[in-house]
């Protein structure tokens, strides 16, 4: 085996991650989602299939309300969310996808299918599971959101 230095493995990762995520983008523009960023999907995923209020919102995240309102308000002005009262606290606002922003995360799904069959097809099946066990085992279950509070500058 080639011996190969430790700072590899965090720089692949990272640019495996960027590639994706950049290829993912560009075919939501071509398939109707010109205006869908890497944060958008996040923020959908974390409001989930139920309403959720903004400062919920910001826990699943790991930001601050502030931070959380501000992405509330650009996903509104793109149509992937509404808000509604909370009749259960007046001072309070429920934030939910929107048939857009549903749709956006369905594409989103079948685009990141489409990658994987391309991984499947070039690394091949055993070669991809492999991969995909042992990234799981240098997770340790890790999530998105956890990764997200950890980059936070607090």
């Amino acid at each position: 085996m080639t011996e190969r230095p430790g700072y590899e493995l965090p720089l692949l990762l990272l640019g495996a991650f960027r590639q994706t995520i950049e290829t993912l983008h560009e075919t939501l523009a071509e398939r109707g989602f010109p205006e869908a960023r890497p944060a958008h999907g996040l923020a959908l995923q974390a409001i989930g299939p139920d309403a959720v209020t903004v400062s919920e919102l910001g826990r699943r995240l790991g930001v601050s309300k502030q931070a959380a309102a501000k992405t509330v308000s650009r996903l509104e002005a793109i149509g992937y969310v509404t808000r509604q009262r909370d009749p259960h606290d007046a001072r309070a606002q429920l934030v939910f996808r929107s048939a857009r922003g549903n749709a956006m995360l369905l594409e989103t799904a079948r685009i990141l299918e489409d990658q994987k069959a391309a991984l499947v097809a070039t690394l091949g099946a055993e070669r991809y599971g492999a991969t995909i066990d042992g990234l799981r085992q240098i997770a340790k279950g890790a999530s998105l959101v956890d990764v997200l509070a950890w980059l936070q500058d607090d």
